[in-house]
């Protein structure tokens, strides 16, 4: 059964068109991993999904509800957690307190009642003994992993995650994506936008490429990097 299925999905921005006739589906525990040069559309497909932007056709489906029209809040407590590519935590709000605020209204309960599980979650993405650092303070692989804490605080059923491997070390990028495996095992959907193909690649079972809007292939990652078409447009070479 698809968590999320769009139909037809397109936007334009006065004559530039960053979504055309997007038509695609995400099963449930699924994940999918999405591709493509510099301006493709990725992160608009992402704010489409996530109802950062409205589409000018095409419908989207969460959970078998039509959620083409309804605000990001509403889609958050309806189960859609996302990370942004540039984190930006509340700098003067501790490591804990980020995930308080994320928890509370994320699921529309009281701070005492997502407490213990925003402890949960600093175990399980590293940043437990950071829990009472203030947020401004953290590296840059602490802050995504703070990204990816205060996206779980909201108990996804469906996760987005922007490039959150980006400007890490191989080391570093390693253990984030360890984490990330361990989510996508208990059942979280996961679509990931990434340039870090090994990383990406290692967590996901299907890769969605997109060029100037459209959907240019859709399928298993070797066979989608084996595709002539990819690597003429993805990775540059003519073949």
């Amino acid at each position: 059964m698809a968590i999320l299925k769009l139909e037809e999905v397109s936007k334009k921005f006065g004559a530039l068109t960053v979504a055309e006739q997007i038509s695609l589906a995400v099963g449930e525990g699924e994940a999918l991993g999405i591709i493509g040069p510099n301006g493709a559309g990725k992160s608009t497909l992402f704010n489409l999904i996530t109802g950062n932007i409205a589409p000018d056709s095409g419908t989207i489906h969460f959970c078998g509800a039509d959620v083409t029209r309804l605000p990001p809040m509403a889609r958050c407590l309806s189960g859609m957690g996302r990370t942004f590519q540039i984190p930006q935590p509340f700098e003067q709000l501790t490591v804990f307190e980020n995930l308080l605020v994320a928890g509370s209204f994320g699921t529309r309960r009281r701070e005492a009642e997502v407490s213990d599980r925003c402890a949960e979650i600093l175990v399980d993405t590293g940043l437990i003994d950071k829990a009472n650092a203030l947020a401004g303070g953290l590296t840059l692989l602490q802050r995504k992993r703070l990204e990816l804490a205060r996206a779980l605080a909201t108990e996804p059923k469906l996760l987005l995650l922007d490039e959150i491997a980006g400007g890490l070390t191989e080391g570093e990028c390693r253990s984030l994506v360890a984490t990330i495996r361990s989510i996508h095992a208990k059942g979280v959907a996961v679509i990931w936008i990434e340039h870090v193909l090994h990383a990406l690649n290692s967590v996901v079972e299907r890769l969605l490429v997109l060029h100037f809007g459209r959907v240019i292939g859709i399928g298993k990652p070797d066979e989608i990097m084996a595709s002539r078409e990819v690597r003429e447009i993805y990775l540059g070479i003519e073949i």
